[in-house]
């Protein structure tokens, strides 16, 4: 389970009345005020920790950064602990079910501006509905975009619909299940069982099943999964040669919703070039999702491939994880699909209230509007505190940049607007860009994400006594969290005497 902490917003480092200030080499992020930046709250135990998306935080741009008449009108942040506390209790989001925790009380939003955007924000609700229903989203194109019918197929607008979902995924299901089991076989080896997955797509067709993998997939999955998402030649060799002989029990998996990008066109006949070499029958071992009558399709049909899975023209590839583009390489990898189907419609469910404070998406929204002006003025930072979350920040760049980095908006004004995505996964960037974030341009605002489970229950061991290395993983969001913010209050906290905290932050500040 996961807590993000809450996106903040600060004009300036807060300066304790009793201690210098000082900066602190291990840490700086974006400000951000969290109670329990200030109190250091006991770690919950490990048993009952889950996902945590920490608040993030936000330095102020300078003005002239922002150029938007409607920019939100902003004050200093509020450093009262009391208030912060109040502030805290009173803004956290939770949903039980799904373990996840949202805080975003130190983004520094004012109730003012709640009020302000609460029409915008009922609007956007209106139009989220009208868009389940199946109104066209895509004026241009003339589309519609329904990839949450895929999470719940009861909600698609049409019975024809419907009966798509629910077919293609019966059909990934029943495919995998095939594979994984041995029922359907490598054919140069009749005894044998597939033992790898080769993805070839680029941007939404690879992104969501990278991460997916990286984030989701067993420790030792029934099929290892490689990627091929460019057209880079000894890209495409390296991955190839990993393989050796295993590529004659592969399923080589080519995703293009039209068949002719040609990084995907150009990664399927280098594969295709291997298999000749090696003396295999590419098609019995070639699968495809693509559109129906798509050249990808028609090829696969013609030459008679291992099996072909649709995608559908209402899914934009940047959300076609939960169509069989994700969903394949990831039931081969042995992730239990219908369970991750299930959560992301918790998760819908969870974004359908009209109560803004009950909506994470909308709170998410709400925050993001602060932060960057309204117009894109800051870079959003994506801290996860977790190895196999690494490729969040990649596939968020993508989900964000590609959504909203639009020229025009849609009554055709000239906006140039957009929210720059990058990061990578701490504590590593603490040894990279932090710099930058503590002493360069004030230009970003940060998410901190915590997995609040560190290892399965049973299987923790403690470095020294009453310390674990997810302990001190938990250390080094704290400490890069409050020297983002306030590194004066930081280093108060460390020479106070804080339990068994004190030994390992007071480490923390040494490298």
């Amino acid at each position: 389970m996961a807590s993000v902490s809450g996106i903040c917003s600060s004009s300036y480092p807060f300066k304790s009345k009793h201690f210098t200030a000082r900066s602190s080499p291990s840490s700086t992020i974006m400000p951000s005020f969290r109670i329990d930046s200030l109190t250091f709250p006991t770690r919950p135990k490990l048993a009952d920790r889950t996902l945590a998306l920490t608040p993030s935080v936000a330095r102020e741009v300078s003005a002239d950064l922002s150029k938007s008449d409607t920019s939100p009108k902003k004050t200093g942040l509020e450093k009262d602990p009391g208030a912060l506390w109040r502030r805290y209790v009173d803004w956290l989001y939770q949903h039980k079910e799904l373990g996840l925790f949202l805080d975003v009380s130190r983004i520094g939003f004012s109730e003012e501006f709640v009020e302000e955007m609460e029409p915008r924000l009922q609007a956007a609700f209106r139009a989220m509905q009208e868009l389940e229903k199946g109104a066209i989203a895509n004026p241009d194109e003339g589309r519609m975009v329904g990839h949450y019918w895929l999470r719940n197929s009861k909600l698609a607008p049409n019975p024809f619909l419907k009966l798509q979902i629910e077919n293609t995924l019966e059909a990934v299901c029943k495919f995998a299940e095939d594979v994984v089991s041995g029922k359907i076989k490598p054919p140069s080896s009749p005894e044998g069982r597939f033992t790898h997955v080769l993805s070839v797509g680029i941007g939404g067709s690879a992104l969501g099943p990278q991460f997916v993998a990286e984030a989701l997939a067993p420790d030792n999955p029934p099929l290892k999964i490689r990627f091929i998402d460019n057209t880079d030649p000894a890209g495409i060799d390296h991955q190839i040669a990993q393989l050796g002989p295993e590529l004659a029990s592969t399923v080589v998996i080519v995703i293009s919703k039209s068949g002719g990008t040609p990084e995907t066109r150009n990664g399927l006949l280098e594969v295709q070039k291997a298999f000749r070499e090696a003396g295999l029958d590419f098609a019995k071992q070639g699968v495809a999702i693509t559109q129906e009558n798509s050249l990808l399709d028609n090829t696969a049909r013609i030459e008679g491939w291992l099996a072909r899975f649709p995608m559908f023209d209402w899914v934009g590839g940047r959300t076609s994880e939960m169509s069989a583009v994700g969903l394949l390489p990831a039931a081969l990898q042995g992730i239990d699909i219908r369970e991750m189907l299930a959560g992301a419609s918790l998760m819908d469910d969870a974004n359908r209230t009209t109560v803004v404070r009950n909506n994470p998406a909308a709170l998410l929204a709400l925050c993001w509007y602060w932060a960057s002006d309204g117009v894109g003025s800051k870079d959003m930072v994506i801290l996860p505190y977790k190895d196999s979350l690494l490729l969040f920040s990649r596939y968020l760049q993508q989900l964000v940049m590609e959504s909203i980095g639009k020229e025009f908006d849609l009554d055709g004004n000239r906006v140039n607007q957009g929210i720059t995505v990058y990061g990578n996964k701490g504590s590593t960037d603490q040894h990279a860009y932090i710099q930058q974030l503590r002493e360069g341009v004030h230009n970003f605002f940060v998410t901190f994400i915590e997995v609040l489970r560190d290892r399965p229950p049973g299987h923790d061991w403690e470095l020294e006594p009453g310390v674990t290395c997810g302990d001190y993983l938990f250390g080094m969001l704290q400490v890069t969290f409050l020297g983002l913010f306030c590194p004066s209050f930081l280093q108060a906290s460390i020479e106070r005497k804080i339990g068994k905290y004190h030994f390992y932050f007071k480490k923390l500040m040494l490298f």
